[in-house]
């Protein structure tokens, strides 16, 4: 591996890596030692991104333009990868994401298919390419996180579309987990909660006072805190878990079911479309 870290020398792609929670992935996972293929809709999101990644031995950190929505852009994608790497990602995060918010009544139908084909057809395209990469070397071990959302749990007033693909993406996982498993390759979910992004930047503060009050710590969550919980599920450190969703929110479940949820969606990260 020659390269400091529990990740050292690992290449680790991260979807979505552009911005938002993808980028912390990207920083943490490099910060461990692994060698990170940062892809992004945003080429130039991407490669400001790798720019600032801590240094590993060559082949360096690398950036890729890809759209999850497109089989052939997606395994393109993962083709330069592996050409660029000499080997596939045997770390996969998929944090590429898009919302388009409206009420049920109103909701137009090719928004549901935009979100849906992003967030959930998307992650299934970047999924499906890297394991059938990953097995064809015959890789001994790899780990895949879906970064879903406590959305796709608890639903939310105005995101129909978006909680159904993040509820998607879950079932996505546990099916993974027990059809790759004899591969070697675990996948698991994280479920992000209310995080600050530059999503979140948006929002009034008075709005965001309102949500953080329902926290019992107090205060919305970092991107980095998210990444620090993908970095262990992508790790060694979690090698007999596998099929499982990691609630990253700091919410009391009693409190999650019962507040009056119809900003959620706003503070939760969904990093732009990749």
């Amino acid at each position: 591996m020659g390269s400091a870290g529990r990740l050292g020398g690992v290449v680790a792609l991260v979807t979505g890596g552009g911005s938002g929670i993808g980028r912390a992935v990207c920083v943490r996972l490099a910060r461990d030692g692994a060698r990170v293929a940062v892809a992004d809709r945003d080429g130039g999101w991407a490669g400001e991104v790798r720019e600032g990644l801590s240094p590993t031995p060559p082949p360096l950190h690398a950036a890729f333009a890809v759209d999850v929505a497109s089989q052939d852009s997606v395994d393109a994608m993962v083709a330069r990868v592996q050409d660029h790497f000499g080997t596939p990602p045997s770390i996969c995060v998929t944090c590429a994401g898009v919302t388009r918010d409206e009420f049920l009544l109103r909701l137009p139908h090719n928004h549901f298919d935009e979100v849906l084909s992003v967030n959930l057809k998307g992650t299934f395209l970047v999924t499906q390419a890297v394991a059938r990469a990953m097995v064809a070397v015959g890789a001994a071990r790899g780990s895949i996180v879906h970064v879903g959302s406590i959305v796709g749990k608890v639903g939310n007033v105005g995101q129909a579309n978006y909680a159904a693909s993040k509820s998607g993406v879950e079932g996505l996982m546990r099916s993974c987990a027990k059809e790759l498993g004899r591969f070697g390759i675990r996948c698991n979910a994280v479920l992000p909660g209310f995080i600050r992004t530059p999503m979140t930047a948006r929002v009034p503060s008075k709005v965001i006072g309102k949500f953080a009050a329902l926290v019992p710590m107090g205060r919305l969550g970092q991107p980095e805190e998210v990444a620090d919980v993908c970095a262990f599920l992508a790790s060694e450190d979690s090698a007999y878990i596998t099929g499982a969703s990691v609630e990253v929110t700091a919410l009391l479940r009693e409190r999650l079911t019962s507040q009056p949820n119809h900003l959620i969606g706003s503070l939760t990260d969904c990093s732009r479309a990749t």
